[in-house]
This record gives structure tokens, sequence and C-alpha cells, in this order.
């Protein structure tokens, strides 16, 4: 029982501070810009990057536009999934776990905004990339961490397979020369105990 509150308290503890802080910035951006409307700290920057205030009905990043209730049922059926499984990743996979509380956060975040206002609220605009959030980005975020997780542990696992391979080699060098000196000493009492009957027989009886 202890597992699971520990569990669910790091699951939900991530993923509600994502949430809070994407709810947080989508009600500055709802309650001081119009739709459309563009803001930077400096106009030099505008070019760059800016604040815009949009509405996507779509996926992350302005994709499959006019599709709000499929990806709002999405959002609760990946909710749910990761809410059963999370309990049975183990403690060492902390890279599934981290992608996994981040994702949780980005779908429940954008979620909220589907349920109530029909849309996502999209504000953070780079160059000439699409528009998103926080919620998008922390979703994304999620992906690479669990990727790079991923490439961590396969090398990782390569590392020491190489390492036991290492120290397999240096045993073989040190039984080597001790494995030599043991026959050599079978092989002289071989010859003791050949020679010893030698004797036998060759001695006349008297």
């Amino acid at each position: 029982m202890k597992k699971y509150v520990a569990d669910y308290a790091y699951l939900l503890g991530i993923a509600g501070i994502i949430i809070a802080l994407d709810y947080w910035t989508k009600w500055l951006v709802r309650t001081n810009l119009v739709i459309g409307e563009q803001w930077a700290p400096w106009p030099w920057l505008m070019p760059y990057a800016r604040i815009v205030y949009w509405h996507n009905t779509g996926a992350a990043f302005g994709i499959f536009q006019n599709m709000n209730a499929f990806f709002s049922i999405l959002a609760v059926i990946v909710s749910i999934i990761i809410l059963y499984y999370f309990p049975q990743v183990s403690r060492t996979e902390w890279h599934l776990r981290l992608a996994m509380s981040m994702q949780l956060g980005g779908a429940v975040g954008n979620l909220i905004d589907r349920i109530r206002e029909g849309y996502v609220i999209d504000f953070v605009s780079v160059g000439t990339f699409a528009v998103f959030n926080v919620a998008d980005a922390s979703i994304s975020v999620g992906v690479a961490v669990l990727l790079l997780g991923v490439l961590w542990k396969d090398w990782r696992h390569r590392g020491d397979k190489r390492s036991v391979g290492q120290e397999q080699d240096s045993l073989d060098v040190v039984t080597s020369p001790i494995e030599e000196e043991v026959d050599a000493a079978v092989f002289e009492a071989g010859e003791e105990i050949d020679g010893a009957r030698l004797d036998q027989v060759e001695r006349p009886t008297e």
C-alpha cells in the first residue's frame, strides 16, 4: 500500500505542477491578449520569439484541426492507461516514470481546455515553428526523456557486457599458469610412479 501511495505521489506531483503551470500561463494570455494578438518583452525579439494568443482545435502544434472531440477522448484513454500502469513500472526505470508523469500532465492540461473551451489555447511562437503551449512542450519533452533514457540504458548494458568479458579474459590469464603448474606436477608424479614400478619388475627375487 505504501508503495502505491509513493508512486502516485510522484506521478501526480510532477503532473500537477505541469497542469498548474499550463493553466496559469494560459490564463495570463487569455486575460491580457485578444485572439491573434502578439506580444514580446522587447521589440527586437519579435521576429524570433513571441507570445501570440491562438485557438487550436487539433493536436499538439496545430496539426489535425477540428478534431477536438477525438483528441479529448484520446487524452482520457491515455491518462487512464498511465494511471493504471505507472505503479507497475520499476523505480529503477526513472526515465519511463518521468516521461509518463510529464505526458500525463500535458494530456490533462490540454484536456481541461478542450472540455471548458472547446479548443486548446496555444501561445508560444518561436520563429516559423507552430504555436504551442506548456502542455504540448511537456508531452514532447517527455517523449525525448523516454528516448534518451532508453539509449542511456542500452549504452550502460553494453558497457556492462564489455566489462564482464574483460574480467573473464583476466581470469583466464591468471589461471593459465596455475593450470600449467598443476599439469606439470601431475606429469612428474606419474613418471615417479612408473619408475618405481619398473624398479620392482627389474629387481631379482632372492
